[in-house]
């Protein structure tokens, strides 16, 4: 691709090099009609049977890719009760359709849309609040539309359009004289596909996470005894990463333990509490009021994800320095204990430190710190805590609730190989994360430059 070398306004940025000269402009009501469009509940949909399919604008704000392929959608059908007759057939949607959510309560969303690339020659609707765009497919490609809305310059022109306070809408009469800008229907077609094979990487990086993670989730049910019968014997040490994954799939209902070294069983597991091996430190309180102010870093509930970067916190929470003894670092786990991040585990992943609020549990052990930071993460454990009785309008669990829980514990030894085993396939699903994230990083920047 060339970058941009002249000074004209209607040429993009980043360029195939064998498309020269400026880019067309016209009103969005010279290329696109907008057609009618039904209000059809979410109670008035279905995803197991019917003739028509319909959108609703949440999947669109949510759920569907930029160019809509039904063959590869998840779409409900409108109920068979529903009269659909008076719907005429120039408003069922057809390729190369545009469709844009018409309301948002959050600005970054209104007016977000999808193209539809392909029916399958299966009928669809638009529904509830969303607009219907036909485009002239003599001026634009099918496909282009999609990205050519996901570009910086004509988002933030339908955010210019967008009415209301709390929640903010746009109208096919106010997106008509939004200017669109537009090559030759050549340069479209690969600028289609450039973006389409981006979006084609991404999704098999994302198909790839979510298999590791339910993989994750089978080898977990195997490997952990909790308040279940001891596991059987089985090696887990030659298994290759797809054999891991179509196994763990397909035989979550095994148990599964390591071997000795000379081959021979470890001992027998043995019953304890959580509190006989688990140290739980709660955190400081320390006053809201003079958060933000001074340089100690806090770490409250809000901020408990699965990885946690310290080292990009502010660094200016509170004047107050309490007790070492709330400190936390690099390989600690913590847990919230109450609202909306309720059970939600995080680990400390950089060589930052901070101090832990109220109402954040910090877990130490002289065992294997990994071993129980996997098995908070179990269903059995998440199961126990959402089945403890809270007094307070928030979910809440105290450390003792923790402390009591009951499981059935390997030795350290085998504590250490179950631990580094499923640390290792975490280590899996978090590069693939991270090249999804760079992925979409590289496309966000490339929508900004390809496009006028």
């Amino acid at each position: 691709m060339n970058q941009k070398n002249h000074s004209s306004d209607n040429v993009p940025a980043l360029r195939f090099p064998e498309f020269k000269g400026d880019w067309n402009e016209e009103k969005m009501g010279e290329i696109y009609s907008f057609k009618v469009t039904n209000s059809f509940s979410r109670d008035n949909l279905n995803y197991e049977e019917g003739n028509v399919k319909n959108i609703h604008y949440g999947d669109v704000h949510t759920k569907f890719q930029t160019l809509f392929d039904i063959t590869k959608e998840t779409v409900p059908f409108i109920n068979s009760d529903i009269s659909i007759e008076r719907i005429s057939e120039e408003n069922y949607c057809k390729e190369g359709d545009l469709i844009l959510a018409d309301a948002s309560e959050d600005l970054n969303d209104v007016g977000k849309s999808i193209e539809v690339f392909n029916l399958n020659n299966e009928k669809l609707l638009a529904g509830l609040h969303t607009i219907l765009a036909r485009s002239d497919l003599g001026k634009f490609d099918i496909g282009f539309g999609g990205y050519l809305f996901k570009s910086n310059k004509v988002r933030t022109k339908i955010q210019k359009e967008a009415q209301g306070s709390k929640v903010l809408s746009i109208s096919a009469t106010r997106l008509t004289n939004i200017s669109l800008d537009f090559p030759s229907k050549d340069e479209q077609k690969k600028i289609v596909e450039c973006f389409s094979s981006i979006d084609e990487k991404i999704q098999a990086l994302k198909k790839k996470h979510s298999l590791l993670e339910q993989y994750k989730k089978g080898v977990m049910q195997r490997l952990f005894c909790l308040n279940h019968d001891l596991p059987d014997y089985h090696d887990e040490h030659d298994l290759d990463e797809t054999q891991q994954i179509n196994q763990g799939n397909q035989e979550n209902h095994k148990k599964s333990r390591f071997r000795q070294k000379d081959g021979s069983n470890f001992p027998e597991w043995e019953r304890k509490k959580l509190g006989e091996v688990l140290e739980i430190q709660g955190g400081f309180a320390f006053k809201s009021s003079l958060f933000n102010q001074g340089n100690t870093k806090v770490l409250r509930i809000g901020d408990i994800n699965p990885n946690i970067e310290l080292l990009k916190f502010n660094g200016a929470s509170s004047s107050e320095i309490p007790d070492i003894k709330y400190l936390v670092q690099k390989n600690d786990f913590v847990m919230a204990l109450s609202g909306a991040t309720f059970g939600k585990v995080g680990k400390i992943i950089d060589k930052g430190i901070a101090y832990i609020n109220q109402r954040v549990a910090l877990f130490r052990t002289n065992q294997c710190l990994e071993y129980y930071y996997q098995l908070v993460q179990t269903d059995d454990f998440k199961n126990y805590i959402n089945s403890i009785p809270t007094a307070s309008a928030q979910p809440n669990i105290s450390n003792s609730d923790i402390l009591n829980y009951e499981i059935s514990l390997p030795c350290l030894e085998e504590q250490t190989l179950i631990a580094n085993f499923l640390s290792a396939i975490d280590e899996k699903i978090n590069h693939t994360q991270m090249q999804i994230e760079k992925t979409e990083h590289w496309k966000k920047g490339l929508l900004q430059k390809m496009f006028v």
